[in-house]
């Protein structure tokens, strides 16, 4: 069974656990790195601060009774009417199985009840599996190139939906 949750505060402990999870098994797919999540960056002030974000919305996919994944949508400070998707992570242990499909649409749901009429994303340009996922929910390539990445030369794809087309 597979059902979509929206956390809160208060849920920081199951957020931890997936963010954690998903930097552990995805490091290339992250701009933060699970060493800033740890040791002195493990606090619940700072996890409670991740789920305190101004408008924004947390959910995470529960399969068969466990936590299984997450993302979170947050508003554009440039753009009112473009919300941005992020710490979208699905576990290898249920890839496959309409997770990443089911939390892309709650967070393209929450979007659009929001007003917002583009949802936009970064993803890693090596990131094929996640770009076709993307894709597959009509995110197109933006052409703007993202965040430069470590190696000094290449960046993120930028995609976006338009949430106004049904």
């Amino acid at each position: 069974m597979l059902e979509v949750r929206t956390l809160e505060p208060d849920d920081w402990p199951i957020w931890r656990e997936l963010r954690q999870a998903a930097l552990a098994e995805a490091p290339y797919a992250f701009g933060s790195t699970l060493a800033q999540w740890q040791g002195p960056g493990d606090h619940e002030g700072r996890w409670r601060s991740r789920l305190e974000i101004p408008g924004a919305h947390h959910a995470i996919a529960v399969v068969d009774g466990r936590p299984a994944g997450m993302a979170s949508g947050v508003p554009v400070e440039q753009a009112e009417d473009s919300v941005e998707l992020i710490s979208m992570w699905v576990s290898p242990t249920v890839r496959g199985r309409g997770v990443g499909d089911c939390l892309i649409r709650d967070v393209a749901r929450w979007a659009a009840e929001r007003g917002a009429k583009s949802l936009r994303l970064s993803v890693m340009p090596d990131n094929k599996r996640a770009a076709a996922l993307y894709e597959r929910h009509g995110f197109t390539d933006t052409g703007v190139p993202g965040d430069l990445l470590p190696d000094g030369t290449s960046t993120r794809r930028v995609l976006v939906k338009d949430l106004t087309i049904s």
